[in-house]
């Protein structure tokens, strides 16, 4: 079997692992190994972290939602609870959204929930 010294596509994988890895501190973004494993951490990072921020979105649009709605006398679950009830199906994103923008119509909302929880 012929050998085969790769130079131009060792040097083309090698430029490219170092272009990924332009941020890292000390020999994570000169030395090629070092590079390589900062590259495999980080591009694993990444995927998982893609998964985990939808979950961090969601705690935020609660913590907001909840933040409101006890400025206009309701617990979160009580104030998710009146909504269910009146038929308001409104998702959380849009719920926090309209919270930090529209707090009169976000009152409005918690009025709603409140007559459905206690009539």
């Amino acid at each position: 079997m012929p050998r085969v010294k790769r130079g131009f596509t060792g040097h083309h994988r090698h430029k490219k692992v170092l272009a990924l890895t332009k941020g890292q501190r000390a020999s994570r973004h000169k030395l090629y190994r070092r590079a390589h494993e900062a590259m495999l951490h980080s591009l694993s990072y990444a995927y998982a972290h893609r998964r985990e921020r939808k979950g961090d979105m969601r705690r935020l649009w609660i913590t907001r939602i909840n933040a409101a709605s006890r400025i206009n006398g309701l617990t979160y679950g009580r104030f998710m609870e009146g909504l269910k009830k009146s038929g308001i199906e409104i998702n959380r994103k849009m719920l926090a959204d309209i919270a930090v923008r529209e707090p009169e119509a976000f009152a409005q909302l918690a009025t709603t929930a409140k007559s459905q929880i206690e009539g």
